[in-house]
């Protein structure tokens, strides 16, 4: 398989001061000069994450997955390339765009911005956090995870389980479809829900402890609406977390403690308790979806649904290890 980790997203908004506050002071993120109408935010050693160009608000404009070399990047274009799928090789320029040796752009089925890359540049300096946060998990499980929102699941699959190698970690059928794919270790690195849009639903980026989160937390509570999900835990990949809402209509979750699972071991599964064992009340949503969900919760606490406590590896960034070198 020659993804292995999503590497960055691009996002195009014109709300541009307010990614700027929620990416820094909320997310612990390092904004990074970009001029113009570019922002860019660091997570660790490398030189950018998150991409967002303020020349208009397409929102999802790109999901960057990362191959370990030029010529990895070259077998994936060309079974692309064979089962008729139209394969752009990035021009020089957008590969110093994107801080990458060289990438391909192409998309799935359904239309959604994809490119794959190689050999990320790394910042000569130290990552330098928005607000006091522990470091953010990322190295060799990526950035963290993506969710699409797609209008059928099933057209999907073949593309990404298939021709990209995305491999099934599990999926569950009711109230709606719901796909989740690893590419390394993490639980999940991409997913679908078939909930009949076309839309970036969310993606996720996970901190290095539960104080990180829960101080997060507060800071969201003070901006009204911001909140989108209640602090919760999911089911499948076991991640304690809490979502908001963005400037561009999609969310972030913002977690800790995701499970990480051995993908020459792991099988496929389907699910049955829904996503969530606790909290992830979603306040956006109307009262009666609300209910039927809260429902699946009460459900599996009345059967006494448990998951492991997590036991957290190392988060293996450079940034904190610097840190812990000079203290």
């Amino acid at each position: 398989m020659e993804i292995t980790a999503l590497g960055y997203i691009g996002i195009q908004s014109s709300q541009l001061d307010q990614w700027s506050r929620m990416a820094t002071s909320l997310l612990g993120m390092q904004r990074v000069d970009r001029g113009g109408g570019m922002r860019a935010f660091r997570m660790d050693d490398r030189k950018q994450r998150l991409i967002v160009d303020g020349s208009g608000d397409a929102g999802l404009v790109v999901m960057g997955w990362e191959v370990a070399t030029g010529a990895e990047l070259d077998r994936l274009a060309g079974r692309l390339d064979d089962h008729g799928f139209e394969v752009i090789s990035g021009s020089r320029a957008l590969a110093d765009e994107r801080h990458v040796a060289e990438l391909i752009r192409f998309t799935d089925p359904a239309g959604n911005p994809l490119e794959a890359f190689c050999k990320p540049e790394l910042a000569s300096d130290s990552f330098r956090p928005g607000r006091p946060i522990s470091g953010f998990r990322t190295g060799a499980l990526g950035m963290g995870h993506a969710v699409l929102n797609v209008e059928e699941v099933e057209p999907l699959l073949p593309f990404y389980r298939d021709l990209l190698g995305f491999k099934v970690s599990d999926f569950g059928l009711a109230p709606y479809k719901l796909y989740f794919f690893h590419v390394n270790g993490r639980h999940h690195s991409f997913a679908m829900v078939g909930s009949g849009r076309k839309a970036l639903h969310h993606f996720m980026v996970e901190v290095g402890g539960l104080d990180d989160v829960g101080q997060g937390y507060d800071l969201a509570q003070l901006e009204e609406g911001r909140i989108a999900y209640t602090l919760g835990r999911h089911t499948n990949d076991h991640m304690t977390s809490f979502y908001v809402n963005t400037p561009s209509g999609f969310f972030i979750e913002y977690g800790w403690g995701g499970r990480v699972i051995d993908p020459a071991t792991w099988q496929p599964h389907e699910t049955f308790d829904g996503p969530s064992l606790w909290g992830h009340e979603r306040l956006h949503m109307p009262e009666e979806q609300r209910r039927r969900m809260q429902e699946m919760r009460l459900s599996a606490g009345a059967r006494g649904v448990r998951v492991p406590d997590p036991n957290v590896p190392p988060l293996n960034c450079p940034w904190l290890e610097g840190v812990i070198a000079r203290e």
